[in-house]
C-alpha cells in the first residue's frame, strides 16, 4: 500500500509540473512615484504577472484591465480568474490594478499605458515578444483598454485588444453614466466626451479586436460594443463580434455564465487566428 501511494504521489507530482512551473509575482507600477497623483493617496497601482513555462511560452502577453465603473475594481472574475485561461494557452497574463480616476482621467489612463511599457521593458526577462502584447478589459475596463488601443503610441500601444461588454462611448445617449461621471466628472465639455469615445477615435492603424457581450445587457448597452465593431469594420481593422443571447452584464470568467464554454472557445479560436 505504501508503494502504491508513493507511485501515485509521484505521478500526481509529474502531472502538476506544468502548473507548478508557472511563475506568479506582483510589482508596483510606479515605485518612484506616479507622474500624475491621485486624490486618494492610499490607492496604488500595481500588476500581478502570471508567466507560463519558459520553454513553452509563445511570446504573447495580455494586460488585463478589470471593470468596476471607474469606482471600484472587479479584479477577481474580471482579472485574476483569467490568468489560468491565458497561461494554459502559454500566454503571459498581466493583471492591472489601476488607480481610480476620481474625475481625473489621466490617472487610470497613465497607469494602463505604463503597464504596457512595463511589459515591453521586461520582455526579454519575461520571455515576451514586444510586438505581440495586447490589452484586455471588461466593462469600464473595456473603455480603458479601448482608450489605450485608440490613443496610445510607442511602447504603450497594444498589438491587439480583447473587450468584454465594454463601455465605449462617453456620449450621454448610450454611455454608462457611472463610468462617465467617475472618469470625466458630471459636467464635462462635449469635446472631452468625444475625445474619450473610442468609436470616434478608430483609425486604420487601430489594433485588431475581439468583442464579446450579451444581447440582454442592461448595465452597459450593447450599442457600445456594436458601434465600436462597426467603426473597426469601416476602417478595415480586423475584428470579430460575439453577441450571446443572454447573460446580462459582468460575467467575466465565471462558470455561471450560460455561454461560458462557447465564449472561451470563441476567444481561443480568435487568439489562434494570428
Amino acid at each position: 500500500m505504501k508503494v502504491t501511494k508513493t507511485v501515485f504521489a509521484a505521478l500526481l507530482a509529474l502531472c502538476c509540473l506544468p502548473a507548478c512551473a508557472q511563475q506568479k509575482f506582483e510589482t508596483y507600477l510606479w515605485p518612484q512615484g506616479a507622474p500624475v497623483s491621485s486624490t486618494d493617496k492610499a490607492d496604488t497601482a500595481k500588476v500581478w504577472v502570471y508567466l507560463p513555462k519558459k520553454e513553452e511560452a509563445t511570446g504573447r502577453a495580455v494586460v488585463i484591465c478589470p471593470g468596476g465603473g471607474y469606482s471600484h475594481l472587479a479584479i477577481g472574475h474580471e482579472g485574476h480568474d483569467w490568468a489560468p485561461f491565458f497561461n494554459n494557452m502559454v500566454i503571459a497574463a498581466i493583471v492591472l490594478k489601476y488607480r481610480l480616476p476620481h474625475g481625473d482621467r489621466e490617472v487610470p489612463i497613465g497607469d494602463a499605458e505604463e503597464a504596457m511599457r512595463l511589459v515591453r521593458r521586461n520582455a526579454q526577462n519575461w520571455n515576451i515578444n514586444p510586438d505581440d502584447v495586447g490589452i484586455m478589459g471588461s466593462s469600464a475596463g473595456g473603455h480603458l483598454a479601448s482608450t489605450i488601443a485608440t490613443h496610445a503610441t510607442g511602447d504603450a500601444a497594444p498589438n491587439f485588444q480583447i473587450l468584454f461588454y465594454p463601455v465605449i462611448t462617453m456620449m450621454p445617449d448610450i454611455t454608462h453614466k457611472g463610468s462617465h461621471d467617475s472618469l470625466l466628472g458630471t459636467k464635462p465639455k462635449k469635446k472631452v466626451e468625444q475625445e474619450y469615445s473610442s468609436d470616434l477615435k478608430v483609425t486604420r492603424v487601430t489594433p485588431r479586436a475581439f468583442i464579446a457581450l450579451s444581447d440582454d445587457d442592461d448595465g452597459v448597452l450593447p450599442a457600445n460594443g456594436v458601434n465600436y465593431y462597426i467603426e473597426l469594420y469601416r476602417h478595415d481593422v480586423p475584428a470579430t463580434l460575439h453577441v450571446y443571447p443572454s447573460g446580462g452584464h459582468g460575467w467575466g470568467n465565471r462558470d455561471s455564465f450560460k455561454y461560458h464554454n462557447e465564449m472561451q472557445l470563441d476567444l481561443k479560436a480568435w487568439l489562434r487566428s494570428f
